[in-house]
């Protein structure tokens, strides 16, 4: 009895030893596997003059054909494509309003004389596609 006593520290000792969980050295600070996220805050929105709002307000004639009407609000503009759903589009910067989702956004005050749009927006979010659709040609 006395040597089975012995023996089974001695053996725990053993594989004790032996296992590679103690022994394996750390990996190295530079070839660590790290995962980061990039978290931005929203912007903050700006306050559309009365003169910004009388430069955008209007109907678009967009470069593909679409039609697009503005109607500018203190905060925001509301925007109508053809017979699509409205769509409320935030000011992050004076004339550049972006879409809740950040889908779509839209600048004013562009061209020569400030009466062309740019408008990109995503088709599907599931990919990384953007168009971008001006309007050069604006009829307002």
């Amino acid at each position: 009895m006395r040597i089975s006593s012995v023996l089974l520290p001695a053996s725990l000792l053993l594989l004790a030893s032996t296992s590679g969980a103690q022994s394996w050295p750390y990996p190295q600070s530079d070839t660590a596997p790290v995962t980061s996220v990039v978290v931005s805050a929203a912007a903050k929105p700006v306050r559309i003059q009365e003169e910004q709002a009388r430069q955008i307000a209007g109907t678009y004639d967009l470069a593909n054909g679409w039609r697009l009407k503005v109607r500018p609000g203190t905060r925001t503009i509301d925007t109508k494509i053809d017979k699509q759903q409205p769509m409320r589009l935030l000011a992050v910067a004076p004339y550049k309003f972006v879409s809740g989702d950040g889908r779509v956004t839209m600048e004013f005050n562009r061209g020569e004389f400030g009466d062309d749009m740019l408008m990109t927006y995503a088709p599907d979010p599931r990919f990384a596609d953007m168009v971008v659709i001006s309007s050069a040609v604006a009829q307002r």
